[in-house]
């Protein structure tokens, strides 16, 4: 792998709350130690119910997104009903599993989550096809600043409110110490009501009120 590949270097996280999941990520893109991009879409809508988090080179990502959203679109035509997060995330992983991409594999970490008749479910998907569900997973350079978090402050049966606030706080805490991620806060719900993203602005809010710092160093 060469230097000049653009790539999501990365803090992607998913929690499970109540009612619902929350999927979250920040903006930035690296080409070896530069950064090339600030507002890099890392997180997707696959459908009402689904969305995907990517962390890896971008061109597989952005590819693989393409691919599930248009096989849970098929699905979801000939069967009359959404896909279930189970099988999404089992049909991408298996997509990932046979190979292809940059390098004969797709080299990214991937976060599928969602809500269906079973409840909110997250899955961490990696490069070789492996597929594990949790109530809360991170992906990406920036994942163990983020669970420390995590790990410290999730519990079951969480709020939205709670969640969201959680994930921007797993993210913060990556920003600070993870070189590759960086740039704001990309954070969407996925609840009865289908999938919402929240505002650069409310996020922004939501940080300020828990004294939190926006991708750069606290000034004494």
């Amino acid at each position: 792998m060469t230097n000049n590949e653009l790539k999501t270097g990365t803090t992607t996280i998913g929690i499970v709350f109540k009612d619902g999941v929350v999927m979250a990520t920040e903006h930035r893109a690296t080409m070896g130690n530069i950064i090339a991009h600030k507002d890099v879409r890392k997180l997707f809508k696959i459908d009402d119910n689904l969305g995907l988090t990517v962390a890896g080179l971008v061109g597989d990502a952005q590819l693989l997104a393409r691919y599930i959203k248009a096989e849970v679109e098929l699905y979801k035509m000939k069967k009359g009903t959404p896909m279930s997060v189970n099988s999404a995330a089992t049909l991408l992983s298996n997509i990932m599993r046979g190979g292809g991409g940059s390098y004969g594999f797709y080299y990214v970490g991937l976060i599928m989550g969602g809500l269906d008749t079973t409840g909110g479910h997250v899955y961490a998907l990696d490069a070789a096809g492996g597929s594990i569900r949790d109530e809360y997973v991170s992906i990406g350079s920036g994942s163990s600043f983020a669970y420390g978090v995590l790990e410290d402050h999730y519990k079951l049966g969480m709020t939205e409110d709670e969640a969201i606030n959680l994930a921007i706080r797993g993210l913060n805490a990556a920003m600070r110490r993870d070189s590759a991620s960086g740039d704001g806060y990309a954070i969407a719900v996925i609840n009865k009501d289908g999938f919402k993203e929240l505002s650069a602005d409310e996020t922004l809010e939501r940080a300020n009120k828990m004294k939190l710092l926006v991708g750069y160093a606290k000034h004494l």
